[in-house]
């Protein structure tokens, strides 16, 4: 992150009331339903708080798939937390989604300055410590979050 948005987002944390964290967070470490998933229910509670809650989309590093040496900053939706661990469902651009299984399209959103559509990735669910979250990119409205929800209910095991 450079040095002007970095300075930004130090400035945002500490007005939303969050220490400043000069520890290096790793990435985050990944899960794949539905095993992992069952028992866990989805509950849309996004609060402008500071804290990064479901509902809402924040930005933090995924590794990619198949190299997990490498990876990128991203946005992620949170579906759900455990303590202080998010569980998160990364977004993405890429056109190609469009129509692939495990892909939602859930259209453009203040989560993207150029205001492209995205796909939310239905399989791979990111297991995200709290303080490695960047920043936060906007809430997801209510009827999108439910069609998401639903998707993951009826084909990914979710409570």
């Amino acid at each position: 992150m450079g040095g002007f948005w970095k300075g930004v987002a130090v400035k945002l944390g500490r007005l939303a009331g969050r220490p400043e964290s000069r520890v290096p967070v790793g990435p985050p470490r990944q899960i794949r339903p539905p095993a992992a998933t069952s028992g866990r229910r989805l509950v849309y509670a996004p609060q402008l708080d500071g804290r990064a809650d479901p509902g809402e989309i924040v930005w933090t590093w995924v590794t990619y798939e198949d190299d997990p040496g490498r990876g990128k900053d991203r946005p992620v939706l949170v579906v759900g937390r455990e303590g202080n661990v998010l569980l998160g469902l990364m977004l993405s651009s890429q056109t190609d989604h469009d129509g692939e299984r495990n892909w939602l399209a859930l259209g453009n959103g203040a989560w993207d300055r150029q205001e492209r559509p995205s796909w939310v990735r239905l399989d791979r669910v990111l297991k995200v410590a709290e303080n490695g979250v960047r920043r936060e990119g906007a809430v997801l409205d209510r009827a999108r979050f439910d069609a998401v929800a639903h998707a993951l209910r009826s084909g990914h095991g979710w409570g």
